[in-house]
């Protein structure tokens, strides 16, 4: 693996490639893009292509992509624009994509304002906000954990996370009755470490949950674009968004093994299944 720095007025945007450049097959590259997740959220996947060129990076802000830009909020078309660069620094054509969760929002950013740059888009599990007939529910949701995390901090906030990920269905009342959940019950640290800038429970990547798909663009883009859902999410959160995504675009979702983290091994301590992931990322891409 090559580890590389493409430096941008804005960002010095790190990224990982696996394989030659251009590929030795033929194929275009396999971009693989998380967020907030990292390159190493890939490293369980990855290995399960070592006939393909694959890339992953840091988004702007996140790990080792130091931002220059004197901003610390995640926006998805500000990084669809990191990821266009990248993929004309790589200069091997257009790729594929498998992106997963705020990546998937990113990507689908990507495939919107840059057509050309994408030939197929796995998006698995985009959490939209805005597309699911409880948005207004899925707003204050979001703003019930990121209270909890700036209240008391990581442990609370990402207890709260958790409830409203793993909720069944619409939010209800019956969801916002209940009091918030205890951290230490999930072996979370129950202390406050001062710090309220983590990008998942803060506020800083309310515009990406908040994003809206551009339908339009999306449906004259050359790109073919596949919603996916791990089959044990369920009608989970980022389940619903998945499949109201996908009736968006006019298609029924694609159903993947596991869950919303299924192509992770052990090292985040909920780990899917990689290599059955692995092998139905290759019958979608074709």
């Amino acid at each position: 693996m090559n580890t590389d720095t493409l430096v941008l007025p804005e960002v010095d945007l790190v990224y990982d490639v696996r394989g030659q450049l251009p590929p030795a097959d033929g194929r275009p590259p396999l971009l693989m893009i998380g967020q907030p997740m990292q390159a190493d959220g890939f490293a369980s996947l990855a290995p399960h292509f070592p006939d393909r060129t694959v890339v992953t990076y840091n988004p702007r802000g996140l790990g080792r992509s130091t931002r220059k830009d004197g901003r610390t909020d995640h926006d998805p078309e500000v990084q669809a624009a990191d990821i266009h660069a990248l993929v004309r620094a790589l200069d091997a054509g257009p790729v594929e994509v498998f992106a997963s969760s705020g990546g998937a929002i990113t990507a689908l950013a990507l495939v919107a304002a840059y057509p050309d740059d994408v030939t197929v888009l796995v998006a698995h599990e985009p959490p939209i906000i805005p597309v699911l007939p409880d948005a207004a529910a899925g707003e204050r949701a979001r703003a019930w954990f990121r209270d909890a995390y700036e209240a008391k901090g990581f442990g609370a906030g990402m207890a709260a996370f958790i409830a409203v990920t793993s909720w069944e269905g619409e939010f209800t009342e019956e969801f916002f009755d209940q009091p918030p959940p205890d951290p230490a019950a999930f072996g979370l640290p129950t202390e406050d470490d001062g710090t309220r800038d983590d990008p998942l429970l803060s506020d800083l990547s309310w515009a990406v949950s908040s994003y809206r798909p551009d339908v339009d663009a999306l449906a004259a883009a050359p790109t073919r674009v596949v919603i996916a859902v791990g089959e044990e999410t369920g009608n989970t959160f980022t389940g619903r968004t998945a499949v109201a995504t996908a009736e968006l675009l006019g298609q029924a979702v694609t159903v993947f093994p596991s869950h919303h983290g299924g192509f992770a091994g052990p090292e985040f301590g909920y780990p899917g299944q990689p290599e059955a992931f692995a092998r139905r990322l290759r019958e979608v891409l074709g």
